[in-house]
């Protein structure tokens, strides 16, 4: 594993982190621990998941209580097992989704930002965070009042860094700046959706990351399915009328051409597709949500793939950037 610093800060994380939205819904408790397992065994050492993630979109469906806060009880349990593992991890998880049915169960307040860190921290069964997400972007929220939150936080020793999720550039440049002009370090990490399919933050978001210091954390880095070496199967592994399936159909063109360049490199496509994205400027690790032992083996496998310029040309004509960033990308 090779590991790198955390944009500006001094933190060290892996080239690969593992996502945990899948731990409850899709992959069970024992499975989930021997994920965790394994990647901190392969040198795998940024953890991340969410508040709200362990949802069953099956149970959503049929009116009954999702099981929000549940991923992160299992990351709790795991901890409770082997308790020497949370010094050999980064741990990361994410507020803002609505966690209760009152009004102030969602968004970013200050009241919501220190019960959604408390609560997060009795489930993950440990006593402070190494890196509080804001998951998305709350208009109705000073950054003013976001920092004195997340300062105090900070204050108590329950967070030690901060980052976004979900957020535009001018949302970033805008919080940093409000966190200097009150004297706080700011954000280190960025956390957006980025993949050779999705490539929006090559125009504004990686370049202002990059300008201001802060690592980018790319998550659906195989498109829900899409770059995983989905024509190889016999079936899409997602529900047939998930993203996969509608994508496929929209873009069978592409993957199959896709597909047919891991070939000829001689890599499985989800390799390709993780591997890709760490040949990227100002990219720190994506993160391989695995369901599976398989898929973890599989996502490590990227760490070793080098892509020369012909080859990075070849993904290039397959799924076209925007162009470079922004202003350039668009104007003169």
């Amino acid at each position: 594993m090779e590991y790198t610093n955390l944009g500006r800060s001094g933190l060290q994380v892996g080239r690969l982190a593992l996502g945990t939205m899948n731990f409850g819904p899709l992959t069970d408790e024992a499975t989930s621990h021997r994920l965790l397992d394994l990647a901190v065994d392969s040198g795998v050492n940024l953890v991340d998941t969410a508040d709200v993630y362990g949802a069953d979109a099956n149970k959503q469906v049929y009116g009954l209580e999702p099981e929000k806060g549940r991923t992160e009880e299992i990351i709790g349990t795991w901890l409770t097992k082997t308790p020497s593992r949370r010094d050999q991890i980064v741990l990361t998880t994410k507020a803002y989704g609505a966690m209760g049915p009152g009004v102030n169960d969602i968004r970013l307040s200050a009241r919501r930002l220190r019960r959604a860190c408390e609560e997060s921290l009795r489930r993950l069964n440990t006593d402070h965070l190494d890196i509080f997400m804001l998951h998305h972007v709350d208009r109705s929220t000073p950054w003013e009042e976001i920092w004195a939150a997340l300062s105090l936080l900070r204050r108590q020793g329950k967070v030690l860094y901060f980052g976004t999720s979900n957020h535009a550039a001018w949302h970033i440049v805008r919080g940093q700046s409000v966190a200097e002009r009150l004297g706080e370090f700011g954000f280190v990490v960025e956390q957006s959706i980025y993949s050779l399919m999705r490539r929006t933050v090559e125009l504004e978001v990686l370049p202002a990351c990059r300008e201001l210091g802060i690592g980018v954390l790319p998550y659906s880095p195989l498109h829900g399915g899409l770059l995983s070496g989905i024509l190889r199967k016999q079936e899409i592994a997602r529900g047939k009328a998930g993203r996969a399936e509608a994508g496929l159909r929209e873009d069978r063109d592409r993957v199959e051409r896709y597909e047919r360049l891991c070939d000829e490199i001689g890599e499985h496509p989800a390799a390709v597709g993780l591997a890709w994205l760490l040949h990227q400027p100002g990219v720190t690790a994506p993160i391989a949500g695995a369901r599976t032992v398989e898929q973890l083996t599989l996502a490590l496998k990227a760490l070793t793939i080098r892509l020369d310029e012909e080859r990075l040309a070849a993904l290039d004509a397959i799924f076209p950037g925007p162009g470079g960033p922004a202003p350039e990308a668009y104007a003169w």
